[in-house]
């Protein structure tokens, strides 16, 4: 018989604890903006702020409590009135109100920061539980959480969680507010807090990662009986951050062998949710973010790229689309072997022969043992450079020149070479770019070809900055992505645009000839 699963509530604290991040400061709007979308992930509580810390985050309280029908929205409040009379003002009108009180526990904190003792920590943590519940007339949702938790003495921690949920606390949280507890030593003493409180409440955690055990030891509080979880996405929040939502969520789902839980989550969600954080917050994810990172479904080695290629099984753990991906990544360098090439070969519509290929492979070989980064462009070279005129690009760009600034309308005039013959092309538009592309699209008398994408980065600093544009085109229901690079913006919008068409020829000309390619 299968054991019977408990529902794990995913309380994300992305926009109060999360927000304390150096250097993150977010707008009452975009906090707006974050919250319909953890909405939509299906996070089951949103903790909007803290309501008494600022007229900024009350109005985004107050703005969030108003506009969200699913989950719980919830403010911090210190174990003071004032602190809990604001955060009631402030989410008087959610649909589901919670308001999270709080005081330090251990004895470190209560000589140093609060100098008070522990009788009267007690004493205000109770109060504080009742006078929630009495402000809200029992329609808020109370949880207490006991600061410093993990560095508290444990029988006098017992006493006060089973104090406040005589007092009406719905959830008790456990903070590892430090980072300090180790996995094993988490594990005990939510085990023993469990016995203590039995199911009188909800005993939620709450781990940061100054060790980078954050994840470790939510997961294990929850096989000793956590049924929430206090996150952020990302893992963003002061010092080295939180436990990171997508970490817990797909451990418990690619693991679900071992968890007693489920949780309410839409993992398709989650990698939007990761972009729409990072964009707002200006907090870059890493690489090698376990989930979210550009490199976590990326495979470089040969014998990786094999494997993935022949079964995503072999090294993948999960589908990238699962997490709201589109697909594993085959990243050419010098450790990529013959497989992850060809693959790349066809991708990229060029058909060769056994030989040609042998000979490609040797120079892309060469090319990777001195180039960090190998792009699709720098393998269009290579192949145009070895086989000459046979894969010569349909369309070169012999000149282009832009008029713009003040009052003139953009005006873009472009010459470009077609299959070794020149066309003229002159088109006005919104920007130089956008008069540029109108002008490509006249002198080729291109219909039905869809701007999808369009990037710009710098690879240089300063004002002479390399720069990289990258274009993704859509016809006829066939899409393909290119590069252009020039210090000039224009000039390399107008590359990255014609490359990008060579790539659509090449890619309609393989696909006609072998079907069986379609989609790859």
């Amino acid at each position: 018989m299968k054991e019977r699963k408990e529902k794990l509530y995913i309380f994300d604290t992305t926009l109060r604890d999360g927000e304390q991040t150096p250097g993150v400061n977010l707008t009452p709007e975009e906090k707006l903006v974050i919250a319909k979308q953890l909405e939509k992930l299906g996070v089951d509580i949103i903790e909007a702020g803290f309501a008494i810390s600022s007229p900024a985050d009350f109005k985004a309280i107050s703005q969030i409590a108003k506009e969200i029908e699913k989950c719980e929205v919830c403010s911090l409040a210190r174990a003071k009135e004032e602190d809990i009379k604001a955060a009631w003002e402030a989410l008087k009108e959610a649909k589901k109100p919670r308001i999270h009180t709080f005081i330090a526990t251990s004895d470190i904190h209560l000589k140093y920061k609060l100098k008070i003792s522990r009788e009267e920590a007690l004493k205000r943590a109770v109060w504080a539980v009742k006078f929630a519940k009495e402000i809200s007339q029992g329609k808020a949702k109370v949880e207490f959480s006991a600061e410093d938790a993990s560095r508290s003495e444990v029988n006098y921690l017992l006493d006060v969680f089973e104090a406040v949920v005589e007092a009406g606390a719905d959830v008790i949280n456990v903070p590892d507010t430090v980072g300090y507890a180790l996995p094993d030593e988490f594990y005990e003493l939510i085990k023993k807090i469990k016995e203590r409180i039995k199911d009188k409440a909800i005993i939620s955690v709450h781990c940061h990662n100054d060790l980078g055990l954050a994840v470790a030891n939510s997961l294990m509080a929850i096989k000793a009986g956590a049924r929430q979880v206090e996150c952020t996405i990302n893992g963003i929040g002061e010092r080295a951050g939180n436990a990171a939502l997508e970490e817990i969520v797909m451990a418990i789902f690619v693991r679900k062998d071992k968890f007693p839980v489920y949780t309410d989550i839409d993992t398709t969600q989650i990698y939007r949710t990761s972009k729409l954080v990072s964009r707002l917050s200006g907090i870059m994810v890493s690489k090698t973010k376990p989930i979210v990172g550009d490199n976590a479904f990326a495979h470089e080695s040969g014998i990786h790229q094999h494997g993935v290629l022949s079964n995503p099984l072999t090294y993948e753990i999960m589908k990238p689309e699962t997490v709201g991906r589109k697909e594993s990544q085959i990243v050419l360098g010098k450790h990529s072997g013959r497989h992850a090439f060809e693959k790349k070969l066809k991708e990229l519509g060029f058909n060769l022969n056994k030989e040609e290929f042998e000979k490609a492979f040797i120079k892309f070989k060469e090319l990777a043992s001195n180039k960090k980064e190998i792009y699709d462009a720098d393998i269009e070279t290579l192949i145009e450079n070895l086989f000459g005129s046979e894969h010569k690009p349909k369309y070169e760009l012999i000149s282009h020149q832009v008029i713009s600034g003040g009052t003139t309308i953009p005006t873009a005039t472009i010459k470009i070479k077609e299959n070794g013959t020149e066309k003229l092309g002159l088109a006005i538009g919104n920007g130089p770019v956008d008069a540029t592309y109108n002008a490509i699209k006249k002198a080729l008398n291109l219909e039905n070809v869809k701007l999808v994408d369009f990037k710009i980065r710098a690879l240089t600093a300063g004002t002479d900055a390399q720069a990289e544009v990258y274009v993704t085109l859509e016809k006829d229901g066939i899409k393909v992505a290119s590069r252009g690079q020039d210090p000039d913006i224009v000039k390399a919008s107008a590359l990255a645009f014609l490359n990008a068409l060579n790539r659509l020829e090449r890619k309609k000309t393989y696909e006609k000839s072998y079907p069986e390619c379609q989609g790859i």
